[in-house]
């Protein structure tokens, strides 16, 4: 019968000091208290562990083998339990998070990089993916987690407000329309805008297009025949405006810029995780609460 852990530890404290008034100070309880989870020891073990008189008190061989092999032992015990403590409160194991292109600019790289700096036993892989195919892979689990922009549909998976964003238009910097620190919606409705393709995110396309929806003239919308085209010559060009969201003013492409458009809704970034969820998931979801905090990700 594997013995009494406590009975143990207070052994080894015994053990080191040699005299039950210290060992039963240093531990925190009283001599008898300390004497009898000794006695229990020797009970289990069926042999005397110390050889007691009224002045000195000696290990016999039972109780010096048992002093020697007892830490290493006691040791592993407490890895054991620490790894099942972490592995409970989804702390350990391999997480896989798929992001839309749009939220790789700052939100995958923040949640990622304070999910592996809170839990170094979590093996973090993110790659990028089509928006439409987010939701899906974490219902079926070919990911764990996903971070999408937009709320967007599906069933078997559950969707957390991320982060709101303030929407606004990319623009060349010699633009007119640069010198203002807020644009209003009908000025710039009044330039051609660029669109995402809608096939790829038909929630963030709609939304966008509907901010125009009622401006005079009608606004003139364009699809770049690339998406993310990384060399934006129309927008340097200043020929158009791109409407996106507070993201796009991070780090942008030389020659362009991004300005707020007043009176604008927000879009949003949502946390994606399967309906029914592991520890492994609900550590996710924490972490991700902490950032958008510490972030200011949900402030009005």
């Amino acid at each position: 019968m594997a013995p009494d852990t406590v009975s143990l530890r207070y052994f080894l404290v015994l053990a080191q000091e040699l005299n039950f008034t210290r060992a039963a100070a240093r531990i925190g309880i009283a001599q008898p208290a300390l004497s009898a989870r000794i006695r229990r020891l020797e009970t289990e073990l069926g042999n005397a562990l110390l050889v007691r008189d009224t002045r000195s008190v000696v290990l016999t061989t039972a109780g010096a083998a048992l002093a020697e092999s007892a830490p290493p032992a006691l040791a592993a015990l407490d890895r054991a339990w620490d790894t099942a403590r972490r592995a409970g409160a989804g702390e350990l194991g391999t997480l896989r998070i798929g992001y839309s292109l749009s939220a790789g600019a700052e939100t995958a790289p923040a949640l990622v990089d304070e999910l592996i700096r809170s839990s170094p036993g979590l093996a973090v892989s993110a790659v990028p993916m089509a928006t439409l195919e987010i939701s899906p892979a974490v219902a079926d689990g070919r990911i764990d987690a996903g971070i999408t922009r937009g709320e967007q549909p599906g069933g078997g998976v559950r969707r957390y407000l991320l982060r709101r964003e303030r929407i606004g238009v990319q623009l060349a910097q010699h633009h007119p329309l640069a010198e203002h620190p807020e644009i209003e919606i009908a000025a710039a409705a009044a330039y051609p805008l660029r669109l995402p393709d809608r096939a790829a995110n038909p929630v963030i396309h709609d939304q966008l297009a509907a901010l125009f929806r009622d401006t005079r003239p009608h606004p003139r919308f364009h699809t770049p025949t690339v998406s993310f085209d990384m060399s934006q010559r129309d927008l340097r060009n200043g020929l158009t405006l791109a409407p996106a969201g507070e993201a796009a003013a991070t780090a942008p492409p030389p020659g362009i810029t991004w300005r707020p458009l007043h009176g604008a809704p927000s879009l949003t970034i949502h946390l994606v995780l399967p309906r029914d969820q592991s520890p492994l998931h609900r550590r996710v979801r924490a972490v991700a609460k902490t950032v958008a905090h510490e972030l200011h990700w949900l402030s009005d």
